[in-house]
């Protein structure tokens, strides 16, 4: 029902034609009319007895018709075409049951085609036409009609009729709500049924049925199966508009539009949106190698993808999450190149010495060609910066043949930044991890966790905590990221992390990792790499050729030895770079050719030299004792300074020294007063003396056991007056029984010692397997004598000769001495 109720119920008041009563009705029906009517025949409608019809009328045969009848106010006979396609229809084209009417109005449009208002009286049946031309004439026969009004059955289904159409005025958004209240004061039970069969959304042959129907109850029937019909239609329109978003503005009508299509196609079956792109992503599907869970899971997410909206949110975040399984690699392996010895001959071309982790990554291969399969190991290189840590990942990565993947860690806080953010995050993604495997584009990459002692941890999360899946071999085959939720194989991945501090890694995953250190070059070990790797890199960094830059032997010596006092060769390179930076401005500026940099030269391209040994100097006097110290950035020496002054038998320490030190400092103190009867030393020297210790430089903090040999050696020195050899450097711990225990960093402290210009150091006994790792040609022209007890570092330490007498210089008569008594020789720390 629509346009024809509209018209009627909205036209001016004046103008519009009452609905015919009941009596009306019937009078209508039994109405006679001619045996002979002109026929005016309706393409896409039909016509019911009582009904009011507006046409418009386009071909000429019926305009002549209309003028004619409507001019003598006749009566014409309205007859509906089988075809609304057929423009000159024959008697053959037209229904046999028709309806006669009369014209109520002749409009005339403004593009001079004519408008008419029809209304029908009653039916009838079509016998012969008489007249083709110039329109069709009929003879008809009237149709009786049964109106039974009074029958209970018609007055039932008249009543259903009746709520069936204002339910379907209620529900449809095109028809006013006057248009119930029309229907329910209609009192005719045959114009009800002729007035809504005639405003159906029905084809022209069911509504030709209805007219042709005879009994009211039949066409009742009929009437009732129509509106459940549209009911149903609309009641299902209605369903699917709840489904989609009312309150729309401009920018979200494509967006509701594109939802009220996808929601009739889903009632209809018919939901095939986006298959094109589904269709390419299977199809990549299917040619990408993917394990069994992840391809079920992959399947749902594209069955999911099929049926979502382009214009959901929901959309954007399937096709993300499919495309990012689609990119990583499970399952493709790169081919590993087990030819043991090219990759020997790799590993030396691209670093210098490092043979400890040069075997094992040989081993690694080894086991690998022999077994075909294996789980990687886990490698973690310690050691100060500088020394080619990072560097030498790249290099295994090709003596592999395998991808290189670097992630560094520094400063990460975040936990989702290891195992990735879950998918109802926006803008939710995988965890490094996961990234990296998808640059690497391989399942079996050389992947470097970079800085692993430097993640953080605060209230986002410990990434530490996060890495222990990922870096044991016996849990990372099944590694869980939150965003992808499947499991991921890492375990032919072969990571390998880095750290400047071991004490900064968590024991957990310490645990986890196979411990490689890495320790600082020798001089000869930098003089190498300098001259095959540093130099030449310089000379290409700086736009120079081989003959336009070189430095001699004894240059580069001059330049390790007094510039640059490091483990690594990172301060090394760019000192190397200032100097070829000086070569490059005379040659750009035409002042010259090229230069061969001589060791007078150096001076001219960086300033004074910066390093000197000043051992001798130092240990001109009792008291100075020259240690060892481990530093991050490599081995120092380290002065232990002590003197006596008149006092009450105080310990006075300074230098910044941590508890430890202290600590050692006070159990040297506290051995030589129980030793020192055998060092003839006067009980005086602790009772009537202070005793100051101190470590320079004053600002940097210092701390460990490792100077409790220096300690003892600086306290006898001072009370026994006998200065300590210049060219004697020694390390280790020391106990209240005189032992001397072990310590670390040794080869940084050895190599320390030689670059200062040591002949000889003392070391514990235990340290000796330490220094079996050392190249014997490191350790030309040095000394090293092992002790097991402090009696064994006093005799090889001090000199023989007195400066002073003790027993004279410490011993104070009587009526010096402090009245107030013994000192305790409690320790006073300043800083």
């Amino acid at each position: 029902m629509h346009q024809d109720l509209v018209l009627l119920l909205d036209d001016d008041p004046e103008q519009s034609i009452p609905l015919p009563t009941a009596d009306e009705e019937k009078e209508m029906s039994r109405s006679d009319i001619p045996d002979t009517l002109p026929i005016l025949t309706l393409r896409n409608t039909v016509l019911f007895p009582g009904v009011v019809l507006p046409i418009t009328v386009g071909r000429d045969t019926s305009l002549k018709l209309v003028k004619d009848a409507f001019g003598d106010d006749r009566l014409i006979g309205v007859v509906a075409q089988r075809s609304a396609e057929t423009e000159d229809p024959t008697p053959d084209d037209l229904y046999e049951y028709g309806t006669v009417a009369s014209i109520l109005k002749l409009i005339k449009m403004p593009d001079g085609s004519k408008s008419i208002v029809i209304q029908g009286k009653r039916r009838f049946r079509v016998s012969q036409y008489v007249q083709t031309e110039p329109y069709f004439t009929a003879r008809v026969e009237p149709i009786v009609e049964e109106m039974g009004d009074e029958d209970i059955e018609v007055q039932a289904r008249i009543r259903s009729i009746k709520e069936l159409a204002i339910q379907i005025v209620n529900l449809s958004p095109n028809l006013p709500s006057e248009a119930a209240y029309a229907i329910q004061n209609i009192e005719s039970p045959t114009f009800l049924i002729h007035f809504i069969a005639s405003n159906l959304q029905i084809e022209v042959e069911d509504k030709q049925e209805l007219l042709e129907t005879l009994p009211l109850i039949e066409r009742a029937e009929l009437v009732m199966e129509h509106l459940n019909q549209e009911l149903q239609v609309l009641q299902l329109s209605e369903e699917i508009r709840t489904r989609v978003k009312t309150d729309v503005d401009q920018q979200q009508r494509e967006y509701l539009l594109r939802q009220q299509l996808k929601a009739i196609q889903d009632e209809l079956g018919e939901s095939e949106g986006n298959a094109g792109e589904v269709r390419e992503l299977r199809e990549k599907a299917d040619k990408k190698a993917l394990p069994d869970h992840v391809r079920e899971i992959l399947d749902k997410e594209l069955e999911k993808l099929a049926r979502s909206n382009p214009a959901s949110p929901d959309y954007a975040v399937t096709r993300n999450y499919v495309d990012w399984i689609l990119d990583i690699p499970w399952l493709d392996y790169s081919e590993d190149m087990l030819d043991i010895k090219k990759a020997g001959e790799i590993l030396d071309e691209d670093h210098y010495g490092l043979q400890s982790v040069k075997q094992r990554i040989l081993e690694y291969l080894a086991v690998l060609k022999l077994k075909g399969d294996m789980k990687a190991p886990i490698l973690c290189f310690h050691g100060p910066p500088g020394v080619g840590k990072t560097s030498l990942g790249k290099s295994i990565a090709r003596a592999l043949g395998r991808e290189f993947v670097r992630m560094s860690l520094g400063g990460v806080r975040d936990e989702a930044e290891i195992r990735g953010h879950r998918r109802t995050y926006v803008g939710a993604l995988p965890g490094r991890v996961i990234q990296g495997m998808k640059k690497a584009g391989t399942a079996n990459p050389v992947f470097m966790l970079d800085e692993v002692d430097k993640l953080g941890s605060d209230f986002r999360g410990d990434p530490s905590s996060a890495l222990l899946e990922v870096l044991d071999p016996e849990q990372n085959n099944a590694f869980n990221d939150h965003y992808l939720e499947a499991d991921y194989d890492l375990s032919k991945v072969l990571f390998i992390a880095t750290a400047n501090y071991l004490e900064m890694i968590p024991p957990p995953l310490r645990d986890r990792m196979e411990m490689i250190e890495i320790n600082g070059y020798t001089q000869e070990e930098k003089l190498a790499i300098a001259r095959q790797y540093l130099v030449p890199r310089q000379i290409e960094r700086n736009g120079l050729k081989k003959k336009q830059f070189s430095l001699t032997k004894p240059a580069l010596e001059l330049i390790i030895d007094g510039y640059t006092r490091e483990s690594g060769v990172r301060q090394l390179e760019r000192t190397i770079g200032s100097v070829a930076r000086g070569v490059a401005k005379k040659v750009a500026m035409g002042e010259s050719e090229g230069e061969k940099v001589q060791p007078s030269d150096i001076e001219s391209y960086l300033k004074a030299r910066r390093f000197y040994s000043d051992v001798a100097e130092r240990t001109a006097v009792p008291g100075v004792a020259t240690g060892l110290a481990w530093t991050p950035v490599g081995g120092d020496i380290l002065f232990i300074e002590a003197s006596v002054s008149r006092g009450n038998g105080r310990m006075i320490l300074t230098g910044q020294l941590g508890d430890v030190m202290k600590e050692s400092a006070q159990a040297a103190l506290s051995y030589v007063k129980a030793n020192a009867e055998s060092w003839h030393i006067p009980a005086d020297a602790f009772r009537y003396w202070d005793l100051h210790i101190h470590v320079p430089a004053g600002a940097v903090p210092k701390d460990g056991p490792s100077a409790g040999v220096a300690m003892l050696s600086a306290l006898i020195s001072i009370y026994t007056q006998r200065k300590v050899k210049h060219n004697i450097a020694m390390t280790g711990e020391i106990t209240l029984r005189g032992m001397v225990l072990p310590v670390g960093g040794i080869k940084e402290k050895v190599l320390a010692a030689k670059r200062a210009g040591i002949k000889q150091v003392i070391l514990p006994e235990k340290n000796r397997k330490d220094v079996e790792e050392i190249e014997a040609d490191s350790l030309k022209g040095l000394q090293i004598d092992y002790v097991k007890r402090m009696d064994d570092v006093v005799e090889q330490v001090l000199l023989k000769t007195q400066v002073n007498n003790p027993e004279t210089f410490f011993v104070i008569p009587d009526k010096d001495k402090n009245p107030r008594g013994f000192g305790t020789g409690t320790v006073q720390a300043t800083a």
